[in-house]
């Protein structure tokens, strides 16, 4: 069933996957790069398209690893590394239409990546020289949020006001919208997580609820968080929940799109979780090598979410040497643009921090501000 058109009935999506090894998992591709049927979910664009999704996958990646290697040399504070995770970012971000709104955490870059934030402004706020404040509105891509699990009711909230303004189930498709909400397995622990859920599945929400289950919560594993499969907590709310293959762009695309046309439609919200591994630490402060086995890192190395679609488009001869060089050289010369703009980001000022607090400034926050200006002015010509 393609579902370019009418939203696939997720509430049906609940049997096996026919794919034995893996019970319930929604796979279109698999690791060795061959494509696979699956009853419910179809992936309907064309080998361009895919070679689009491979060159964002490509180009996320060296964002991550160009992050890590400037956070080790100093350059950042710290940095949430998504490595392993980018299929799960690009195929729910491509998937997403203009007008549709994503609610991140604070490890969602491929997603920013796909709705045009410069990878610049996530690199300013690690380095501290500003609060992460690209507009919301440039690319309808929310703010991070490091509280975890806070984003799943802001996402809810702005889901239900989308729904009382008129611009879901209208039958337009430029004007009917969604909302996603990203957050992690750890954050389905989180109490505003299950008041998100509550409050969506009651109201109707147009909002997909994306849940990257990378396997660990920082060093505490899935099976010591949840004893049942996580898309299963849906059931529970009253909306459908699906899991699937967060290695597999292309799967991760066709789901993503069938759960938001849904929820464009006034069918409601969707819980996807996307089955993935982070294959690096938490953050760069993290030391993963203390709390799991190199074994397990290696089986998901297997799967890589990059070798898999590009296993695909060598044996469909549908990319050659020269695209994948060409693809690296543009990913150098991001590196570079990274490298030479994060270096060269001016330091704020220390008043800096009484700005964008609210709309209006007030009285209180002024008196403040005018204070510490005093104080500042003070040390002026003291090594003169």
């Amino acid at each position: 069933m393609s579902n370019s058109g009418a939203a696939v009935d997720l509430g049906e999506v609940f049997g096996p996957s026919h794919r034995g090894d893996e019970p319930d998992l929604v796979q279109l591709l698999t690791p060795e790069g061959e494509r696979v049927e699956h009853p419910e979910f179809t992936f309907d664009l064309d080998d361009e398209a895919i070679k689009g999704f491979y060159r964002d996958l490509v180009l996320t990646r060296r964002i991550d690893t160009e992050a890590t290697a400037l956070q080790r040399q100093g350059e950042l504070g710290i940095w949430a590394s998504l490595l392993g995770q980018e299929a799960a970012q690009i195929g729910s971000g491509r998937a997403l239409k203009p007008q549709d709104f994503a609610f991140p955490t604070y490890r969602e870059h491929g997603v920013a990546w796909a709705r045009g934030i410069d990878p610049l402004r996530l690199l300013a706020l690690f380095r501290g020289v500003d609060h992460g404040g690209w507009d919301p509105k440039e690319g309808n891509f929310g703010l991070y949020t490091i509280v975890i699990g806070a984003q799943s009711l802001h996402a809810t909230g702005y889901a239900m006001g989308l729904q009382r303004d008129g611009v879901i189930g209208t039958g337009d498709p430029e004007r009917d919208a969604a909302v996603i909400g990203y957050f992690g397995d750890g954050a389905t622990s989180q109490g505003d997580v299950n008041e998100a859920f509550v409050w969506a599945g009651v109201f109707n929400a147009p909002i997909v609820f994306f849940c990257q289950n990378n396997q660990w919560a920082i060093s505490v594993p899935i099976e010591k968080q949840s004893r049942a499969p996580l898309y299963q907590r849906a059931a529970g709310f009253g909306f459908p929940g699906v899991r699937v293959d967060g290695n597999d762009v292309l799967a991760v695309y066709a789901v993503t799109q069938a759960a938001l046309q849904r929820a464009r439609e006034g069918s409601g919200p969707t819980l996807i979780e996307a089955f993935t591994y982070r294959m690096g630490a938490h953050t760069t402060s993290d030391d993963p090598t203390r709390y799991r086995l190199s074994d397990e890192l290696e089986s998901w190395q297997k799967r890589d979410p990059i070798s898999r679609v590009k296993a695909y488009l060598v044996a469909q001869k549908a990319a050659d040497d020269d695209f994948f060089a060409g693809i690296e050289q543009e990913a150098d010369e991001l590196a570079e643009h990274l490298r030479s703009g994060c270096l060269a980001m001016p330091d704020p000022s220390p008043l800096d921090i009484f700005g964008q607090v609210f709309a209006e400034q007030t009285a209180e926050l002024q008196l403040q501000h005018d204070q510490y200006a005093d104080y500042l002015a003070s040390f002026e010509g003291e090594h003169a």
